[in-house]
């Protein structure tokens, strides 16, 4: 596995991010073709199809969010607790969790001050990551 970094940090699983998608919508573009284009016989059929593509894509989505709130929370545990060794003090409640997980990627040294200047200068995530100097690597996220 390459040295993670700013550049390679994000993960797509080709075949749940693209494949999975696109079957998805295969499923439910074909079945609505197919209800308008019948005569009756297939109808029902076209329709049952059309709101099982319907039940997976709900399914597809949520199942990437909940995944990715349990996550954050443990995240946002685990970068207070590191947070509190390095400084005595919790973090920032000001600090969104889009910039407790950005924050994620900092070395020790350089944690609490990125977290101080994320609260004060109001940084997002992306510039959070651009202005890390010393990458910590996280190859488990979901």
């Amino acid at each position: 596995m390459s040295e993670q970094n700013f550049k390679n940090h994000g993960r797509y699983i080709f075949l749940w991010h693209i494949v999975t998608t696109l079957a998805i919508l295969f499923v439910l573009v074909g079945s609505i073709i197919t209800f308008v284009h019948s005569d009756g016989n297939l109808r029902h059929a076209s329709v049952m199809l059309i709101v099982i593509s319907l039940i997976l894509g709900i399914l597809f989505w949520y199942t990437r969010v909940f995944a990715l709130k349990a996550q954050d929370r443990a995240i946002r545990a685990e970068e207070n607790f590191r947070h509190f060794i390095l400084t005595g003090k919790p973090l920032d409640s000001r600090l969104r969790m889009s910039q407790i997980v950005a924050l994620r990627f900092a070395s020790d040294e350089e944690f609490p001050s990125l977290a101080k200047k994320a609260v004060d200068e109001k940084l997002i995530a992306k510039e959070i990551k651009a202005t890390i100097k010393n990458w910590r690597a996280d190859y488990n996220r979901v």
